[in-house]
């Protein structure tokens, strides 16, 4: 009789540096829970982890009228967002907890990509011979944890703009081979304590699967 080495999980899970970017705008919501969870379990995992929460760092979502101007100087376009610009040099997989509001991400969220994702380091500009090029090829694992008014069916009508946002827009400086993963609670405003801990559990089932040799090495598109 064959006995299954309790450590053969572990053994197969690549320890990983992983940013978790949270943007709500209070700490005690359920999204902190959120937050929480993922903290716990990736530390339970042993991976490396450097929390950006956005609204605790006072991070300014507007492109303005001078940071715009300088968008495609690839030797200045960094310097106001140096330092988020080296979390996610540093990072090989970015977990992005946020409320869903109007269908997409938050303005902060929103305005965070567009000020950091700049032409130069996350992705050369398309030119006449080739397209777009990635430039974030070191993160291979992407996960966005969202929470929604909206029921399942409503949100696909409208498209899931926010889904479409992180694991679609985002992916796409990535690794080729980078893997996305979604989890949503929907019906956020009535549902109820047990639905809440449930979702929790599944948010820690999908942490806690975050450095598995096979997770990393396939390819699922948002």
């Amino acid at each position: 009789m064959q006995h299954r080495d309790p450590l053969a999980t572990d053994r197969a899970e690549r320890k990983m540096k992983v940013l978790v970017v949270y943007c709500h705008p209070c700490t005690d919501s359920f999204n902190g829970a959120v937050r929480d969870t993922v903290l716990e379990t990736l530390a339970e995992r042993g991976h490396q982890v450097h929390l950006l929460d956005l609204h605790a760092t006072g991070f300014d979502p507007v492109l303005r009228t001078q940071e715009w101007r300088g968008y495609h100087d690839k030797a200045a376009n960094l310097q106001p967002v140096h330092e988020h610009a080296q979390e996610l040099l540093w990072a090989e997989a970015v977990v992005f907890i946020y409320p869903t509001w109007w269908y997409g991400v938050p303005a902060m969220l929103k305005g965070w990509l567009e000020r950091v994702l700049v032409p130069g380091f996350a992705f050369e500009m398309p030119t006449a011979r080739r397209g777009p090029r990635p430039k974030l090829r070191h993160i291979r694992r992407v996960m966005a944890m969202t929470t929604c008014g909206a029921t399942p069916l409503m949100s696909w009508i409208m498209g899931q703009p926010g889904r479409r946002t992180l694991l679609r827009g985002f992916r796409s400086v990535c690794h080729p081979l980078c893997r996305t993963k979604f989890l949503a609670l929907y019906r956020m405003d009535s549902v109820s304590a047990a639905g809440r801990q449930a979702h929790l559990q599944r948010v820690r089932k999908a942490v806690a699967g975050l450095g598995r040799a096979d997770a990393i090495a396939a390819t699922v598109p948002g």
